[in-house]
């Protein structure tokens, strides 16, 4: 677990760049505070060609490798 003094904002970012070492991905990721968030969901990136959405803030996520 991210320690909060360590973690980064949530959804501050209306793009993100994640790894395949990321996956399995979700929104906020691990690395966000999530006091401030919505829940975490799952996006199924790898299925869906490398690029996907997050249903609660948008923000869009593309695999670069």
């Amino acid at each position: 677990m991210t320690d909060a003094a360590t973690a980064t904002q949530a959804n501050a970012q209306r793009e993100y760049e994640v790894h395949r070492a990321d996956l399995p991905l979700s929104c906020p990721s691990p690395a966000m505070a999530l006091w401030n968030s919505h829940p975490r969901v799952y996006l199924p990136i790898a299925s869906e060609g490398g690029r996907s959405e997050c249903p609660y803030c948008g923000a869009t996520y593309v695999l670069v490798d």
